[in-house]
């Protein structure tokens, strides 16, 4: 029988989630300090664009759900994963092409797993409840580091009641060559996941880790409230992949956050396909000299999606360097949003910034904004911003259709192309699999 926590946001809600995690009285407190500033902070409101949360009834979420599994790693959820894999089509032959694996229903990993040449590395991959037992002084030091509990209010929120999500720690010097994987599903109707991701890379080590999410459709709303917070070394690498495929009752409210030491890059990939409505923006925070970023985001939306995406860049430092490149794709009265976020403190020298935007709109009925935000102290920037919005030309497809193509394989093609610098970002299968999704939503088949 699936154990949960009533649908109040209540201090008692949170004392029985943290009692059945059995956690030290330091995070109960936390938990209990963030439940009061989300019942102080306001709901977000008055931003141009901004997508509508009066349907989303906070009070009917059950914020905690643990599955009818028995939570450790079996051949059992080895098989279910796998056959998850299978309806994602990533072959056997990718999936042993990793460094690791996870999986994520409701509100508890099933299980994480790490390929042992590089647990002999030092490197640590589990989940976020476990950490806290088996690394304490890792989690202490690090968790909240990258993102308050009263940042704002769905920040609070994820802080009262987290659970699950991913702990990965790369030591100094330590290359994974290989992908690390994690797949977030929802199964049950009005239910919150509040995942925590905590991906901590040392000096001059490497890492690229993959999300996958989704749900089945429902009548009752559901939501994703989780949290990534990634630390970037001196000079190591950092990639967090996501292709998110939430269900249209889900609404995806995320914080992910990346500080970036001297020497650091960091690399935001998003494919975001699914949802209701989707309020992201990635931010990297650029505190040491020569530090860099990339965010690459493709949103997908039609008939009843809102997806709000972006991306923060904050210049802490001399010499740091971002680019930001957001692809949008809107049909059927779909609606896509972007949100760009630079600033430049203390007067950094030689700081520079890139923004390019391109929204592709099949008919009258879609939507598509930016809304760049600027703000440089001192003269040594440059901060560059470029958006194009247009439409599939009906010469285009004529072209194609002479070449032989049908319409909608016309249309497709344009798609992919336009997808193109997102796909080439990911691994071979997983690129295949953002364009077969893409391409179920152009032809309304997904939900």
């Amino acid at each position: 029988m699936m154990q949960s926590t009533d649908t109040a946001l209540t201090p008692d809600a949170v004392r029985a989630v943290s009692e059945a995690k059995d956690e030290p009285g330091w995070l109960l407190k936390l938990r209990l300090d963030a439940l009061e500033r989300f019942h102080e902070l306001p709901m977000p409101e008055g931003w141009p664009g901004q997508p509508d949360l009066s349907a989303l009834d906070l009070d009917g979420i059950v914020p905690y759900l643990r599955p009818d599994v028995d939570v450790t790693f079996d051949e059992g959820a080895r098989e279910g994963l796998a056959r998850t894999f299978d309806r994602l089509g990533i072959p056997e032959t990718e999936r042993e092409a990793l460094a690791g694996d996870g999986a994520q229903v409701e509100s508890e990993v099933l299980y994480h797993r790490l390929e042992q040449r590089w647990a002999d590395e030092g490197v640590i991959f589990c989940s976020m409840d476990d950490a806290v037992h088996e690394h304490p002084d890792l989690v202490r030091e690090y968790f909240t580091s990258a993102i308050a509990p009263d940042e704002h209010k769905f920040a609070a929120l994820h802080y009262a009641f987290w659970s699950g999500g991913s702990f990965l720690y790369v030591p100094e010097g330590v290359s994974v060559t290989l992908p690390i994987h994690a797949y977030f599903r929802m199964n049950e109707p009005g239910t919150g996941q509040f995942s925590h991701n905590l991906i901590v890379a040392e000096p001059e080590s490497e890492v690229h880790y993959i999300e996958g999410c989704s749900a089945p459709t429902y009548n009752a709303s559901n939501l994703d409230c989780g949290a990534v917070e990634v630390i970037v070394g001196e000079d190591a690498h950092v990639q967090h992949s996501t292709i998110q495929n939430w269900s249209r009752n889900t609404y995806c409210l995320n914080t992910d956050r990346a500080i970036v030491e001297a020497g650091g890059r960091m690399e935001w990939i998003s494919g975001m396909l699914g949802s209701k409505v989707t309020m992201l923006y990635p931010s990297s925070i650029l505190r040491g000299r020569g530090a860099s970023a990339k965010h690459l985001t493709v949103t997908c939306a039609d008939d009843g999606q809102n997806l709000d995406s972006g991306a923060k860049i904050h210049h802490e430092a001399p010499g740091t360097t971002a680019t930001i490149e957001a692809k949008s794709i809107s049909r059927d009265g779909g609606r896509t949003n972007f949100r760009g976020l630079v600033r430049s403190f203390d007067d950094p020298e030689d700081v520079a910034t890139s923004v390019e935007c391109d929204a592709l709109m099949f008919d009258n009925e879609s939507t598509s904004d930016t809304m760049p935000h600027i703000e440089v102290i001192g003269d040594d920037a440059t901060i560059a911003h470029e958006a194009t919005v247009g439409k599939i030309g009906d010469e285009d497809v004529f072209y194609l259709q002479s070449r032989g193509l049908d319409e909608d394989d016309a249309k497709g093609l344009i798609v992919s192309g336009f997808l193109e610098p997102l796909s080439e970002e990911l691994p071979v299968a997983y690129a295949a699999e953002l364009n077969r999704l893409v391409a179920l939503e152009m032809e309304g088949s997904l939900g």
